[in-house]
């Protein structure tokens, strides 16, 4: 005679098949969800990329003007030490008349405070540039604060900051600085 147990069936019955399918399914709605709002919060890193190229085009492009005591255009430009040796001093701001775009052009660091470029951003022939009709930018320039920069006087440097802005509340604002050159006396 046989003494048989019958043997339990191993692996999942219906029931639990369908509450692991309703977990699962709980859970990538879940993923998917946490997905969509990071997706949709994030800020297309092409716009981000693309600001930060036009800011650091613009802070290239003014820290690569002089800047010493005189104007470019006054004669002792080459030879002064000081302010007092210059028939034009520079001060913050552009000359009378000097823009980006046109002759006579700004000549100095100092003639870009408070330059701007709103609905567009515009090469140095005031040709707008495609595709960036979305950004503005802005430049100040301003003297040192005292003790800004250790061991450079206050009156020898200038901080230089562009601010760019562009689609999707993106901002980029950079800072430099550009330390005053006297030219080589004779």
């Amino acid at each position: 005679m046989c003494n048989s147990v019958p043997h339990r069936a191993r692996g999942m019955s219906l029931i639990e098949l369908v509450v692991f399918i309703v977990v699962l399914a709980i859970g990538v709605t879940g993923v998917a969800i946490l997905f969509d709002q990071m997706t949709r919060s994030s800020i297309d890193p092409v716009v981000r990329k693309q600001a930060l190229a036009i800011a650091n085009s613009l802070m290239e492009e003014v820290e690569l003007e002089p800047f010493t005591y005189c104007d470019p255009d006054d004669p002792a430009v080459r030879s002064a030490g000081s302010a007092a040796a210059c028939a034009t001093p520079e001060a913050i701001g552009p000359e009378a008349g000097e823009t980006r775009y046109a002759d006579p052009r700004f000549d100095n660091v100092n003639d870009y405070n408070g330059f701007s470029m709103s609905g567009g951003i515009r090469d140095i022939t005031n040709t707008a540039v495609p595709g960036l009709g979305g950004y503005s930018a802005s430049v100040s320039v301003q003297p040192l604060a005292a003790g800004e920069l250790p061991g450079i006087p206050a009156t020898e440097g200038l901080r230089i900051t562009v601010s760019v802005s562009g689609p999707a509340n993106v901002n980029v604002v950079l800072q430099g600085y550009r330390l005053r050159y006297a030219p080589n006396r004779p």
